[in-house]
């Protein structure tokens, strides 16, 4: 019988129905929980990469984090501008509302938000066709040029830099936010930058001292 679905949502149907076998029953408790409300303690700036899932690499559970996807995880500067502000709208909802006592920003390897900032190779193309792209990625523009003078603009060494370099504009845009700058000033909120490389599953967090990242097991040892 023709439904009229494509087999893009069949599959989709397919990956709900192993949920409800699986997932909901295994965590029925916590969605009963989470029908009064969300009380999520983190919040998770993250890449909307369909490579990288942040509830699947942190293993969390429904309700645990906040999470906001998009191109590249950038976040743009506090401004009061007209527009439609959706990623720091989120900022206001997780942390005027929800209370979220840590933001993190997370990269990742192979970035094509990231490589195209690095090669410009979007720059004056009309909205719909690559321009809302190239605006959204203009964010890397004041870190683009001392990257492509140490590097050149191709490679994996560049790439990799850029994806870094994204995490920290993104940090560094967050604290541009009165109300982040005073509760992070407070001790009530704590922001922090990791990069997750797709090649090896392995999870870096930034040092903000040094600006350098580093392996996960290195800051925080297995137990």
């Amino acid at each position: 019988m023709n439904t009229g679905f494509s087999p893009e949502f069949a599959h989709l149907v397919e990956g709900y129905r192993r949920f409800r076998r699986g997932g909901w029953t295994e965590n029925c408790e916590r969605w009963e929980a989470a029908r009064a409300g969300q009380e999520p303690q983190v919040m998770i700036i993250a890449c909307a990469d369909s490579r990288v899932d942040p509830s699947q690499i942190f293993d969390m559970a429904p309700g645990e984090a906040f999470i906001v996807r998009n191109i590249a995880a950038l976040v743009p500067p506090f401004e009061t501008t007209p527009g439609l502000h959706g990623v720091s709208a989120a900022l206001e909802f997780a942390v005027q509302v929800l209370g979220v006592k840590e933001i993190v920003v997370m990269g990742h390897g192979m970035c094509g938000g990231c490589k195209a900032a690095l090669t410009q190779d979007l720059h004056g193309t009309p909205p719909g066709e690559g321009g809302f792209i190239a605006d959204w990625i203009g964010l890397l523009d004041e870190v683009r040029e001392p990257i492509a003078a140490r590097l050149g603009t191709h490679g994996r060494a560049a790439e990799r830099a850029m994806e870094e370099a994204g995490v920290k504009v993104s940090l560094t845009n967050l604290r541009t936010f009165p109300c982040i700058r005073s509760k992070e000033r407070e001790g009530a909120l704590q922001l922090r930058g990791a990069f997750f490389a797709i090649s090896d599953g392995m999870l870096h967090v930034l040092d903000e001292n040094s600006g350098v990242f580093l392996p996960i097991e290195q800051v925080i040892p297995k137990t």
